[in-house]
This record gives C-alpha cells, sequence and structure tokens, in this order.
C-alpha cells in the first residue's frame, strides 16, 4: 500500500477524519461538517457512531460531493490523541477500511503538527505490513482493494523531514517481521549472512565469520549447536560508527534459523514454527538497521549467532562436553535448550573485544517465558538495576510489553554439573530464570540485560493495531528507543 503526502485534498476518494468521544470534531471534520450542511454528524449519529477510540465508520457521501466516502476515524478524548494512542488510532483506519472495498482514502490531517502527521504514516506503514512474498496470484486477488492513503497536510516538506527518522524505525522492524517470516529452505546461516551483509550500503561495516574463524577462536558451544546441520554456522558482527571515539552499546542476538530440538527432538506438532527461533537475530538486525538509517550518534555493534539445530549422524548429543570460548566447560544435558549455548560465546566474544557500556541479547530462549508471562510480555533479566530501569522505560515508549524478572543466586545449584563446570539446562523449575543465569556466567560483569522474547517474537492474534498477525519485529523499537533516549551523543 501506498502512503502519500498532499497539500490538497484530492477529489474523486474517500475522505477520511478525525472525530473525539462523543462527536467532538478536529478541524478537519468541523470543515466536512460544514461543507455537507451538517449532514456528516447526523449520518454518524443515526449508525451510533460516538468517536470512540479506534472506531471506524463509513457513511455515503450526497450526490453534490465529490467524494466517494465519508469516514470517521474514532479517537477517544482528543486531548489525548498523542505518542501511542495515535499510533494505536492511524493504525484502526487501516484496519477498518482493508475489508471496505474502497481503493483510496485521504486522511485529511488539517491542524496536526507535522511530527503527528509523520506518527500517522508511520503506524499506518506498519499496521498495513502483510508478508505475502509466497502468495500465488488467487491469493494476492483477495488481498485488500485499499492500495492508497493520502495524508493531507498544509506543510508537506515538514512532515516529510519529520518521518525521516520513523522511516528508519519502519523499515528495521518491516526486516525483522521478513526475517522470522521467511521458510527455513530460504533462511539459513549463509543466506541470512548475505542478507545482512547488503546493509552495507547505509554504512553498517559487517563482518562474516564461518566455522573455521569461530573454532580458531574457541567457539566450541556455538559450533556444537550447528554440527548436526549440512548448512555452515556464521556469527555476524555489524558495527554502526556515529559517535566517533565512544565507548560502543551491544546487542547479542539467538539466531537458530531452524530448531528441531536436534537429538532432543520435539514433537511434530507445531514444529513449522521454530523457523522463527531466529527473532531475536532478527531483532538485533532490524535495530541495527534503524540504527543506521536515521544516522544514530552513537556507536553500536551488533551480533547474531547463525545456526541450524538438525539431528544427524554428526549431532551434538545429550552428554556431551564442550569447551566455550570463555574456557567454561558445559555438560550438554538437552540438546533443544541450545539457544544458551550460541548467546554463550557471542557474548563473551562481544565483550572481549568490544568492550561494550552494556550488552543486551534477545532470544526465544524459553517456552517456561510463555508459562511465566502469556503472550503479551517479554521478560527481562539483567545484573545491572540501572540498565533495567532505562530498557523498561523504553519499552514502554513504544508499547512493547516487558516485564524484570529475577536472577536469585540460590538457583544457580540446578545448573551445577557433576562432570563440568556448568550445565546446559537446569530443570523444569524455574526454566527461564535459570536460562538467564547460564548466560550471566558469560557476561564477565560488564553491564547486561537479556530480553527472552519467546512469548512476543510471533503473534497469532492481533493486539496492537501497528502489529499484524505473524512476526512482530518485537525489540526493535525498544533498543530504538533505549538508544535515542539515553546513549546518543
Amino acid at each position: 500500500m501506498q502512503i502519500e503526502l498532499s497539500a490538497i485534498l484530492p477529489a474523486d476518494t474517500a475522505v477520511a477524519v478525525v472525530v473525539g468521544e462523543g462527536l467532538t470534531l478536529s478541524a478537519a471534520a468541523q470543515a466536512l461538517e460544514t461543507a455537507t450542511g451538517g449532514y456528516f454528524t447526523g449520518a454518524l449519529k443515526k449508525s451510533g457512531f460516538t468517536g470512540a477510540k479506534g472506531k471506524v465508520q463509513t457513511v455515503s457521501a450526497t450526490a453534490d460531493q465529490t467524494y466517494t466516502a465519508l469516514v470517521a476515524l474514532g479517537a477517544g478524548p482528543l486531548g489525548d490523541l498523542k505518542g501511542q494512542t495515535l499510533e494505536s488510532v492511524a493504525g484502526s483506519l487501516w484496519h477498518g477500511l482493508k475489508a471496505s472495498g474502497l481503493t483510496s482514502v485521504a486522511l485529511d490531517l488539517s491542524g496536526f503538527a507535522a511530527q503527528e502527521v509523520a506518527t500517522v504514516r508511520f503506524a499506518l506503514t506498519l499496521a498495513a505490513y502483510r508478508f505475502d512474498k509466497y502468495f500465488g496470484q488467487a491469493k494476492l486477488d483477495k488481498l485488500p482493494a485499499l492500495k492508497t492513503i493520502t495524508l493531507v497536510t498544509a506543510d508537506v516538506a515538514a512532515a516529510e523531514a519529520a518521518y525521516q527518522p520513523l522511516k528508519a524505525v519502519a523499515e528495521g522492524i518491516i526486516l525483522a517481521r521478513n526475517l522470522v517470516s521467511e521458510p527455513p529452505n530460504v533462511l539459513y546461516p549463509e543466506s541470512y549472512a548475505e542478507i545482512i551483509k547488503g546493509y552495507e550500503s547505509l554504512g553498517l561495516k559487517v563482518e562474516v565469520l564461518g566455522e573455521a574463524e569461530m573454532k580458531a577462536l574457541g567457539m566450541n558451544a556455538l559450533l556444537g549447536v550447528g554440527q548436526g546441520s549440512r548448512k555452515e554456522s556464521k556469527l555476524v558482527v555489524m558495527q554502526w560508527n556515529g559517535a566517533g571515539d565512544a565507548q560502543p552499546v551491544a546487542f547479542v542476538g539467538k539466531g537458530v534459523t531452524f530448531d528441531t530440538g536436534g537429538i532432543s527432538i520435539k514433537p511434530a506438532e507445531g514444529m513449522e514454527d521454530m523457523k522463527w527461533d531466529m527473532g531475536g537475530s532478527a531483532a538485533v538486525v532490524g535495530a541495527m538497521v534503524a540504527l543506521a538509517g536515521r544516522k544514530a550518534k552513537v556507536n553500536a555493534v551488533g551480533i547474531v549467532g547463525l545456526v541450524e539445530n538438525m539431528p544427524d549422524g554428526n549431532a551434538q548429543r545429550p552428554g556431551d562436553v564442550v569447551k566455550a570460548m570463555s574456557g567454561t566447560t558445559i555438560e550438554v544435558i538437552n540438546t533443544d535448550a541450545e539457544g544458551r549455548l550460541v548467546l554463550a560465546d557471542a557474548l563473551w566474544y562481544c565483550q572481549e573485544r568490544f568492550k561494550p557500556q552494556f550488552m543486551i541479547d534477545l532470544a526465544t530462549l524459553t517456552g517456561a517465558m510463555i508459562i511465566s508471562l502469556g503472550m503479551d510480555y517479554a521478560g527481562v533479566f539483567s545484573n545491572n538495576d540501572d540498565l533495567a530501569d532505562k530498557l523498561a522505560n523504553a519499552s514502554k515508549s513504544v508499547s512493547e510489553n516487558t516485564w524484570r524478572m529475577p536472577l536469585p543466586p540460590q538457583y544457580e545449584k540446578q545448573i551445577d554439573s557433576k562432570i563440568a563446570d556448568i550445565r546446559n539446562i537446569g530443570g523444569r523449575p524455574a526454566g527461564s530464570i535459570t536460562a538467564a543465569l547460564f548466560l550471566q556466567r558469560f557476561v564477565n560483569e560488564v553491564p547486561w540485560a537479556h530480553i527472552d522474547i519467546a512469548p512476543t517474537a510471533w503473534t497469532n492474534e492481533q493486539r496492537l493495531t501497528t502489529v499484524p498477525e505473524g512476526g512482530t519485529g518485537f525489540g526493535v523499537r525498544t533498543l530504538n528507543a533505549l538508544v535515542e533516549a539515553y546513549y546518543e551523543q
């Protein structure tokens, strides 16, 4: 769908205006009411429309009007129409009209500031997202008829300028959604690394380490996960340098492009969903693309460990012991607890090479996180209260729900091994916590946060108007907001 800006309200299209609770009229709605001689609000009253937040009502245009239809976009209290509320209301326009049969609509935002117009454009871009790359013509023919939304604003240039940083963030989110949605025969470590390399055009510096380089570094924890696959494992390092010699911030992502569970194989039912076990890496890649796209004044490092966890004659076995890059020995109890093995080496490599201000890792790490928090919240674990507080503020500001979880040291005994330094799983009790405690062994006291996005990387039920079903891109906005609020120079 195309979203355009115009200083003039086009003819021969549906016109939409914002209407507040109790049929309070925005400037554009008042102008439409005057032009229709009171017909507009009269028709809304007959339909039962009250201006409630997120409600969309279409009424017929009169014979003397050039518009194909009149549309009211319910905003709730007009005084609250800003920030995340404005995004939610704007997204409602798409969902309210996508099945209406309308092919175009002009949303008159007269009286709205340039930044507000940019926010509406951003929200509509995210709301209208769909992953239809593999649809045949029969399915393409059934897609929504609505192809163009024109945003009418007095100062097109100002609205365009205000949108540019948001455009970069939207592109990062959409990239993350696309990556998570790709099938595993298309997205695997090598092809994934090639996609990331393509973003060097934005100014990112991208390095790809293969198995030989990782073996030389001692990354046996990560390599063990991928040794049952014919696809070579990769570690991809992205750097954005926007702040001279400043100490970088760092993001690390789990990129298991398909997770069978390995020898500890998963049940067949639902295994197809394991294509999105690389959702943490997708968030890191999307965030790095967003930072580079908007030329953020920060130095940032993004590292993703890309592996495919497959059962094979050469696959890692329960009972194996591997030595991580840190020198820590790990007894592999369950090969389906593989993400923490990937992150162990990636985190150690990150802190040892880049000496970052902090590290944040994102991973679809544990099903236990879904049991703990349901499908609406990601769990946050951290060794640093200041970083955790900043992360909570950032996530709240962009409506990505997170909840801080404890890291009680007494649970460490659950991951003690009888034959190695540590074991990769601590049993059913506190499964998400023991997984985070495992990761904490590899951060070397660097300020660190772990975000378990198992509940939020994918959704089968739309919860926000700007996040359709499927890959969500969760985490991109939080990381961008964190950098923007606290770490840019």
